[in-house]
């Protein structure tokens, strides 16, 4: 069965390698989370998957602390001021998702000569002395197109939504859509910034439409979706394949289209638990593990046959989601060495 299982196939096969041995203790060790932005439903979901998996690893002696810190605006200046504060602070970790792959390079390069590990993830930075965790979001792009053109090979107009204008995910994302459009019949008629929220996504939708031909598919990046059906039945326009990013509020969007019409689509997006293998990699760092300095993870794809399955486990408001243990760190370490 193609489903949500997708990702949890590749982490149990994962789980199932050899794990690194323990080096050192890490029970008086603190590690923080430098987060720049919260204003959507995956971010939520990723703090809240942080908080639940740290907060046990806490409890248990694992770690001395864990402690997550969101900056008030999406910038890079006030997140490097952050990171500043935490070598203050004397943290010995710093999980980084970040507000630009190359604006807070100073600070991760003050942390890392300050003899604090640096684990950047989602948002991943280039200063060399950081670890990078990242899908191939630049393939997230290009699998959307491959799967419009099997639907649609005599092409179509499209439109893409964007996330957040200058971020490495945003950009990378984009350009996966835009070098696979160019080997098939589709042209891309309009694109929008909907900072990969539904509601962002559903007034830029709206702006643009006057201006747009029929379409036959969107291609976003995630929590755009269900904004961008919302403002296409408000026009009164024929619904397009919308290519959703595992939100509930989208799934639930496509079950009810997909019970009363057939409606079909495929759903993709990274799983917001990512926060909790970067801190479980962080935690093995600390412990003395060799960790290469670039791992890749799978993204998470919903297809048509998993889509009931998929959204009777994922909570109103929030997303479809995996979470790390330390086994499945590790496993994630040693496929990558």
């Amino acid at each position: 069965m193609k489903t949500i299982a997708k990702l949890f196939t590749v982490t149990a096969a994962l789980a199932m390698t050899t794990a690194l041995p323990v080096a050192a203790d890490t029970s008086g060790k603190s590690i923080a989370l430098s987060n720049n932005y919260a204003g959507n439903s995956w971010r939520q979901a990723m703090l809240e998957s942080w908080s639940k998996v740290t907060g046990a690893a806490v409890a248990d002696g694992v770690v001395k602390a864990a402690d997550a810190f969101t900056t008030s605006e999406n910038q890079a200046t006030e997140q490097a001021a952050q990171i500043q504060n935490m070598i203050l602070q004397g943290y010995d970790a710093i999980v980084l998702n970040a507000a630009s792959p190359t604006a807070i390079n100073g600070a991760v390069k003050e942390a890392c000569d300050a003899g604090i590990t640096v684990v950047s993830f989602d948002g991943i930075v280039t200063e060399p002395c950081a670890w990078r965790i990242a899908v191939d979001f630049k393939q997230m792009g290009r699998n959307q197109v491959k799967y419009l053109a099997e639907r649609y090979p005599d092409g179509g107009n499209l439109l893409e939504i964007r996330g957040l204008a200058g971020v490495f995910v945003d950009d990378e994302i984009s350009a996966g859509i835009h070098e696979e459009v160019a080997n098939t019949n589709f042209e891309i008629v309009g694109s929008v910034h909907g900072d990969w929220a539904q509601d962002v996504a559903q007034k830029a939708v709206a702006g643009i439409l006057p201006s747009l031909p029929e379409l036959t598919a969107v291609v976003t990046q995630g929590g755009d979706g269900y904004g961008a059906a919302q403002a296409i039945a408000a026009a009164n326009r024929p619904t397009p394949t919308i290519v959703m990013g595992n939100r509930q509020d989208e799934l639930a969007w496509w079950a009810e289209q997909k019970a009363a019409n057939g409606y079909e689509t495929t759903s993709l997006s990274i799983a917001p638990g990512v926060s909790t293998l970067a801190f479980w990699v962080a935690q093995q760092i600390l412990d003395g593990a060799d960790v290469p300095k670039d791992l890749t993870v799978p993204f998470l794809t919903i297809e048509q046959d998993g889509l009931e399955a998929a959204l009777e486990t994922t909570p109103v408001g929030s997303v479809a989601n995996v979470e790390y243990s330390l086994e499945d760190a590790k496993a994630v370490i040693d496929a990558s060495q």
